[in-house]
C-alpha cells in the first residue's frame, strides 16, 4: 500500500467534505492497486493529495461565500 494513500481518507471528515474527497481516494486505491511502485506512482500520488487539498478548500471557500 502507497504511504501517502493515507492522507486521502476521508471517513473522518463532515459530510460535504467527505463528497469532495471520496471520488479522489478511489482512483488513489484504484492506481495503487494497479501501478507498480515507482518514482512516477508516487508523484502521481502526491499531486492527488496536493489536488485534493486544493478542492476541500474550494469547497471551503464556496461554503463560507454562500
Amino acid at each position: 500500500m502507497n504511504r501517502l494513500l493515507k492522507w486521502l481518507r476521508h471517513d473522518h471528515l463532515p459530510p460535504h467534505l467527505q463528497a469532495v474527497v471520496k471520488p479522489i481516494d478511489a482512483l488513489a486505491q484504484e492506481m495503487d492497486g494497479t501501478l507498480a511502485e515507482g518514482a512516477e506512482k508516487t508523484a502521481g500520488m502526491r499531486k492527488l493529495v496536493e489536488a485534493k487539498d486544493c478542492f476541500v478548500r474550494a469547497r471551503i471557500e464556496q461554503d463560507e461565500e454562500a
